[in-house]
């Protein structure tokens, strides 16, 4: 509870009657920390009712929400041997957790993580302890394109952005810039992966995937096919390179997913894109579906 000395992560997983949701204003609006009453550890973060983030404190390696296990496979299938350690850059933080992913299955990692709203932080610092072994993670708060912009040029192997204020991601982190920036960032066989959440016509996720061919050399495109097909709204997580992507394998990976999602790449992609404008600083977002998005999410609409 706000103000209560920090529960360890066994308690939190193995005394069931002594976890209670957690409602605390923080920057941002209103956080909710609501447990998994048939998992134990497992954890839900809501911001103004919208679900951002889910933690498995028992096993870091649990990825629930779809779209953060197809980057969590990208992690895995990009950077061999399984379990070398990576230097990572995390746009936007949340509960952390793909930080604490990277931190379980590649021990050792350097890992930064900006986030501007300091009270979610403490909160999630202080209700779901980040682990003390698999390397650093240091949370800076501060604005997720400043740091990027910041950061030494050709050393980060791993660049995600995951920015959201309630459902909407702040537009200058969408820009042809912003995406110059992380490509800056990246060491060479780096990689940037983006979460864009969407729904029909998919103007925003078509925008974005123009945007970041501008720029890297190498884009592909994971969904489930419902969204793609304009079904649905949910995320689409896009990943560019200026080297070679694991296409192949992602295709193979998120196939076999319990929402089994496809990858768009190459002419297909780039039909995907057509007619699509690239966002840049002086061009502003093709579009603002905020409102409909978060309609979607609380009716159950939303797949993330």
């Amino acid at each position: 509870m706000p103000g209560s000395a920090a529960p360890s992560a066994r308690n939190l997983g193995g005394r069931r009657a002594a976890r209670r949701a957690v409602h605390q204003a923080v920057d941002g609006g209103l956080a909710e920390l609501v447990p998994d009453l048939d998992t134990p550890g497992s954890w839900l973060l809501f911001l103004d009712g919208v679900p951002q983030s889910q933690v498995d404190l028992g096993d870091p390696g649990c990825l629930e929400f779809e779209y953060v296990r197809r980057m969590g496979h990208v992690i895995d299938l990009a950077f061999p041997p399984p379990g070398s350690p990576v230097r990572a850059l995390h746009l936007g933080g949340g509960a952390l957790t793909l930080p604490r992913y990277v931190a379980h299955t590649r021990p050792g990692s350097s890992q930064v993580v900006a986030e501007t709203d300091a009270a979610l932080t403490s909160l999630v610092r202080r209700m779901l302890p980040l682990p003390t072994t698999g390397g650093r993670i240091r949370v800076r708060a501060q604005d997720a394109r400043e740091v990027l912009e910041s950061v030494r040029p050709r050393v980060h192997d791993l660049v995600i952005s995951d920015v959201y204020t309630g459902a909407k991601t702040p537009y200058h982190v969408t820009t042809a810039e912003c995406a110059r920036a992380a490509q800056r960032a990246l060491r060479a066989g780096g990689l940037y992966m983006m979460n864009v959440a969407d729904g029909p016509p998919l103007a925003q996720a078509r925008s974005q995937a123009a945007t970041l061919a501008s720029v890297f050399a190498q884009v592909l495109l994971i969904a489930e096919p419902g969204v793609l097909r304009g079904r649905r709204t949910g995320n689409l997580v896009l990943v560019a390179a200026d080297g070679p992507l694991p296409a192949d394998d992602l295709t193979r990976r998120a196939a076999a997913d319990p929402f089994p999602a496809r990858v768009v790449a190459g002419a297909e992609l780039a039909r995907f894109a057509s007619g699509a404008a690239p966002v840049t600083d002086v061009v502003g977002p093709v579009t603002d579906t905020s409102a409909a998005e978060k309609t979607d999410w609380l009716n159950g609409r939303f797949r993330y």
